[in-house]
């Protein structure tokens, strides 16, 4: 989970030889129209039409429709295609082995075409079989033709031929088999797939701009070329983060979650803009106003500042430009003529004295400067000078106190802004909480904000253009001379300055609440993962003064024991001790929780008071403070309705308080992300973006944890990857009516929950082996018959009968249900085969999974055989083996969260006046933003640890980090710097992270 430093762009170069990559072309041109329509094969499949072939087998499958209720059945395929797309494994050397394979193969390709066609549901499936058998053939063909190359460098085509063996034979097959991936060869260094041919980045996208969308995409993330077009096939596919991010690790460079995000976003802006950009188009084409260099202008804008620039004239309703209204006169032709041919170009003859506009000579020097300021300003070239002629010089964002009456503006807005309001920083080293707060500044009409480009600048700019770029192509009289340097001076002034302001300034705001956005989400990811305290019975506070202290006990297993309302701040606080002591003693509960809102360090103190006075004996009494945020919106929610009737609202925070210290993840993603209170500046911030990111992070918290798929709740399922609100629902009806699932396969039997679906989401879905176990053999003992499951032992169970469903997609086959040990861990379905295979090399069974002696066997084959040439054995990857080993040593009940921080359990308490600089105090990291870190240290008032003051080798090395910075929830040992009492303000430094 923590997460890597920003990659620098690498340069991958390939050593494949010249005739292989014209193979590698035709390959990936091929898969690529392979998912478009699967008929792009069926020439190859049908060259020798003289052989004997019934017809009506031939036609069969082209009259067959690609329809939705087919989906399940051609999983097979569909997960072969992804291989095929994003590795490019086979390989054929040239033209003549191409024949051969045709010859080879075509008798058994037909053979299985026939047999496969016998099945009519799965007339895609024999597509894709017969694809895969020509494959199998090529390999033995080029085992036949070269012998000496595949000793250079391994066949991965034999892959290929191996896998597809064992798929034949499978009917309800969708993800058992391994992975089809790269394996290391001399052409595939570690942790990077062979290198695609220079054609193959050059994804096709739905818009055709004039720029390459993978390297655009490269240059703005710093991320190689290679990852970036594997990462867009990846989520062309529909495939989730989680699952990229665990099962498919090798294809995009071990890159992490946060990045992988990143390039997401960044994908769809781009996407974004092409699809303006095409919009804009079509609108300007209709108007009868496009002509081929507006054209070219618009296909080459990479942003939507550069897009505006270039449409603004073009805009329906606009009254037009300076430069339109002088070309509708007719002076264009002058404008170019003082460019091309300044000798013979004289104004005089385009006086016409009735026509306002043309009057006088001055009037069409003026005329003739507009449209050369505007065809300069519209100069790609000349505009990519002037960007990187600003990049190389001073340019600076300045605010001051804006000119309007006090009137208008609130006191206390004029003063929170005081650090603005003479302000003047470099917009290369401005900080993005700095132009955050310029901007709400700027929002509530309080500061004035402007870019300021100095003057060498503009004199260096103007030079460069009368020198190369404008230079008249012959002698060119002063007075003409004078309308160029004047058109160069109104263009910088009028026109290209402040598009330069609106990008600097759109950059810098982008950034800003990117970065905002993503701090957001690296502390809600730390918030979810703190580690939970199961095991425990507690009593959840929820502090107030007038209405009292809602109470809530909650079992070890978050069932509702007592509520209760005392009323300790109201001069009752003795009398009610007797009532909490009762309440403690009876549950013998002996942890508080308490929430962190109005009258919680009240309190705190007061049970602070009564554990340091020894009153709650025999129980050892502590309590933490934890916080509340989002807790009242949830208790009057829908799902809180649903999921505690007729309890009253106040209460129901409690419940949540206690649950949050309990299990945090299960609690916390009820509530709306940005409702937790973790972030900064989130309400100036892209609403759209903030709550992608926030719903991505919760997915990926969720997913890597896990859930049981017998207890948990609907709320939590609908957060893994692959599920939504609905799948999630029909996933709970199918529990409630047909009992546990037994294995992962059952999956399939849910409606709605296609192929793809299940990729995604199996290996994130657990399923207990003890609660099974329990279950088979509690049902034994009472009926012997499980609603249409006929019990044969505990561990094999049989469908005998099931309702036939309408949909054949959905339809029972007599399928054997058996109880899977693989299915309470990571592993994936898809990795099974592969796992069985290092089990049996191992020598060790199903049943010692997570057990100390799996640990020591998996230790000593690693030991003697070393990781690489295990998995080359076993055709699959060390990212892949990886993970199957993880999933075989890690016990049954492992939780990764237990590596992080608990809540912080404590039984006095200090106040600030206690405080004294340099005193030396453990805390606990509340929030992080971009300018420090704000730390509980125990006296009601959080610390700040100014982010100068955190630096990486204070962080801890050994610890398992989840990220670089500080996130919520981390232990923190500080010392007090500064301490101001009248504005209730402590500075801290960092001394260590416990």
């Amino acid at each position: 989970m923590s997460s890597l430093p920003r990659r620098a762009k690498v340069q991958v170069q390939g050593v494949l030889p010249k005739d292989e990559f014209s193979s590698f072309s035709e390959l990936s041109s091929a898969s690529e129209e392979d998912d478009k329509e699967d008929s792009a094969w069926e020439p190859q499949k049908k060259v020798p039409r003289s052989r004997k072939q019934p017809p009506p087998k031939e036609s069969k499958p082209k009259r067959m429709p690609r329809v939705k209720k087919n989906t399940p059945q051609i999983s097979d395929g569909s997960e072969v295609v992804v291989k095929e797309e994003l590795n490019s494994s086979v390989a054929i050397a040239d033209t003549a082995l191409e024949d051969r394979k045709n010859k080879l193969g075509t008798v058994q390709t037909l053979k299985t075409a026939k047999t496969k066609r016998k099945c009519s549901a799965q007339p895609h499936a024999a597509q894709r079989t017969k694809k895969l058998k020509v494959d199998e053939e090529t390999s033995k063909a080029s085992n036949l033709e070269g012998e000496s190359n595949s000793s250079e460098t391994p066949s991965t085509s034999t892959m290929w031929g191996g896998t597809c063996k064992k798929e034949e034979n499978e009917d309800d097959f969708t993800f058992g088999q391994s992975p089809l991936k790269k394996m290391k060869t001399e052409t595939c260094p570690q942790g990077q797939p062979v290198k695609f041919p220079a054609n193959a980045n050059n994804i096709k996208e739905e818009v055709e701009m004039n720029w390459d969308i993978v390297q655009v995409l490269s240059e703005r993330t710093n991320i190689e070329p290679w990852v970036c077009a594997n990462t867009i096939r990846l989520f062309n596919d529909d495939n989730t983060i989680p699952f990229i991010i665990r099962y498919r690790k090798e294809l995009i460079n071990n890159l992490d979650a946060d990045s992988l995000r990143e390039v997401q976003q960044t994908l769809e802006e781009l996407r974004a803009v092409a699809k303006k950009v095409h919009s804009t188009i079509q609108k300007i084409k209709k108007e009868g106003k496009m002509s081929e260099c507006l054209l070219k202008a618009m296909l080459n804008c990479k942003t939507f500042e550069e897009l505006e620039h270039v449409s603004a004239p073009y805009k329906t309703g606009s009254k037009g430009t300076k430069a339109q209204r002088a070309r509708q006169l007719g002076l264009e032709g002058a404008a170019r003529a003082l460019l091309e041919k300044p000798g013979e170009l004289s104004l005089l003859s385009y006086i016409r004295p009735d026509v306002k506009g043309l009057s006088t000579l001055q009037d069409i020097e003026i005329g003739v400067q507009h449209i050369l300021a505007d065809m300069i300003a519209k100069d790609k070239d000349t505009l990519d000078f002037i960007r990187d002629l600003c990049q190389n010089r001073h340019v600076c964002i300045q605010s001051s106190l804006a000119k309007v009456s006090s009137k208008k503006v609130n006191e206390k807005d004029v003063d929170k802004f005081l650090l603005y309001q003479h302000f003047s920083c470099n917009i290369r080293s401005i900080h993005h909480h700095q132009i955050l707060a310029i901007n709400r500044g700027e929002n509530l009409k309080v500061l004035t904000v402007k870019v300021n480009i100095s003057d060498g600048v503009k004199d260096e700019f103007c030079r460069w253009c009368i020198q190369n770029r404008w230079r008249p192509r012959g002698f060119a009289r002063p007075e003409l001379m004078k309308i160029l340097r004047d058109s160069l001076n109104d263009s910088f002034k009028r026109l290209i300055y402040p598009l330069l302001c609106r990008e600097f300034r759109a950059k810098l705001t982008s950034d800003a609440e990117k970065e905002s956005v993503m701090m957001f989400g690296r502390n809600l990811r730390q918030l979810l993962l703190t580690s939970p305290v199961p095991g425990r019975t507690l009593m959840g506070v929820d502090p107030g003064y007038k209405h009292g202290c809602k109470l809530a006990i909650i079992s070890p297993t978050s069932q509702i024991l007592h509520t209760d309302v005392v009323y300790l701040h109201c001069g009752q606080g003795f009398r009610e001790a007797e009532k909490i002591k009762r309440l403690l003693l009876n549950f013998n509960c002996s942890t508080v929780v308490i929430g962190n809102g109005t009258a919680c360090r009240e309190t705190e103190a007061y049970f602070a008071d009564l554990i340091m006075k020894n009153y709650f004996a025999p129980l050892d009494v502590v309590y933490c403070i934890v916080s509340e945020a989002g807790a009242s919106i949830y208790s009057v929610s829908p799902e809180a309705n649903k999921e505690m009737p007729g309890l009253d609202p106040n209460l129901r925070s409690a419940v949540s308080i206690a649950r949050r210290v309990q299990d945090p993840l299960a609690e916390l993603v009820k509530i709306e992300p940005k409702h937790i209170g973790v972030g900064m500046y989130q309400h100036d911030v892209s609403q759209t973006l903030l709550k992608a990111t926030l719903d991505s992070v919760v997915e990926e918290c969720v997913s890597f944890v896990g859930v049981d798929i017998n207890i948990c709740s609907e709320v939590l399922l609908r957060h893994i990857a692959g599920l939504n609100a609905n799948r999630a629902k029909n996933i709970i009806e199918w529990r409630e009516k047909n009992g546990p699932f037994i294995n992962r396969e059952q999956l399939k039997k849910v409606k709605g929950l296609g192929p793809k679906s299940f990729q995604q989401c199996a290996g994130f879905i657990r399923i207990n082996q003890d609660y099974i176990r329990t279950f088979c053999s509690q049902q034994t003992e009472s009926s012997g018959q499980i609603r249409g499951v006929a019990v044969t032992s505990s561990a094999d169970i049989e469908v005998t009968n099931e309702k036939q469903g309408k949909k054949k997609s959905k339809t029972a086959v007599n399928v054997l249900l058996k109880p899977n040990p693989l299915d309470q861990t990571c592993i994936h379905p898809e990795s099974y085969d592969i796992a069985m295979r290092f089990l049996s090399s191992i020598g060790g069974t199903l049943y010692e999974i997570g057990k100390p002696e799996m640990q020591q066997k998996i230790n000593s084959f690693l030991e003697k055989e070393g990781m690489e040439k295990i998995a080359e054995r076993l055709q699959t990857t060390v990212h892949t083996l990886q993970v199957i080993i993880d999933g075989l040593s890690q016990p049954e009940s492992f939780d990764f969260r237990t590596d992080f921080d608990k809540p912080d359990f404590k039984r006095s308490i200090v106040c600030l006046e206690d405080l004294q600089v340099g005193t030396v105090l453990t805390g606990k990291v509340e929030n992080a933003t971009l300018f420090g870190i704000f730390v509980d240290i125990g006296v009601g008032k959080s610390g700040l640890i100014p982010i100068r003051n955190v630096t990486e080798a204070k962080l801890s090395k050994t610890k398992k980090r989840r990220s670089l910075g500080l996130g919520p929830g981390e232990r923190v040992e500080v010392q007090v710097l500064n301490i101001d009492i009248p504005r209730s303000r402590i500075t801290l430094d960092l001394i260590r992270v416990l």
